[in-house]
């Protein structure tokens, strides 16, 4: 697959445009939730949002890049959400910032669970690569920067070994169908303090 086919055409400018392209994509989220990727074509996406397959193709050239674009909105939103969760640790406990960031990835996990195992899978044919670093890189700078404020041991490595092992368990509770996010946040709480400790 070229890297061509993955990415939008063109980025919407006027506001009807913008509703169009959201529509294209909460269309494509919601087909992915009820039924996962082998219900996924650009003409049924383009029948749910009420949009031309015309229109659609002006902005998405394959269903690839509807799924990369869903893929880099949910992905930002989580790095987004995770800085977030760290923006006040200067004034808080160590047991309040963390779980602002154990919420902000589970919730990244369940919000939509059928849609996430979809995009989950997506992720592993489409060439994303280099976007995935990027944002692991992020990631681990955001929990690193939480560790060493509280002087946690060799925060680096502390960082990675807990971003990894918490994802493990998330991504596989996502994968695995859970819903219940409280007991998925209880059980991701013990693991960090558990390796913490």
């Amino acid at each position: 697959m070229k890297q061509a086919q993955i990415n939008p055409r063109k980025t919407p400018k006027q506001a009807r445009a913008k509703a169009s392209v959201q529509a294209i994509l909460q269309a494509a989220a919601h087909i992915l939730e009820r039924g996962g990727l082998e219900t996924l074509t650009t003409n049924y996406v383009a029948e749910v949002a009420g949009v031309s397959i015309g229109t659609l193709y002006q902005y998405y050239p394959s269903k690839e890049a509807i799924l990369t674009d869903i893929i880099r909105q949910k992905r930002a939103r989580l790095l987004e959400d995770l800085q977030a969760a760290t923006l006040a640790m200067r004034n808080e406990s160590f047991d309040v910032t963390l779980a602002k960031l154990l919420r902000a990835a589970v919730g990244s996990q369940l919000h939509w669970p059928k849609l996430s195992k979809a995009l989950e899978y997506a992720e592993s044919f489409l060439p994303l690569e280099q976007e995935t670093r990027v944002l692991n890189e992020q990631i681990n700078q955001t929990i690193v920067a939480f560790l060493e404020h509280h002087q946690v041991a060799d925060a680096p490595v502390a960082a990675r070994d807990l971003v990894s092992a918490l994802r493990g368990m998330i991504d596989g509770a996502g994968l695995a169908g859970e819903t219940d996010a409280q007991a998925l946040f209880e059980r991701a709480l013990r693991l960090a303090r558990g390796y913490l400790a």
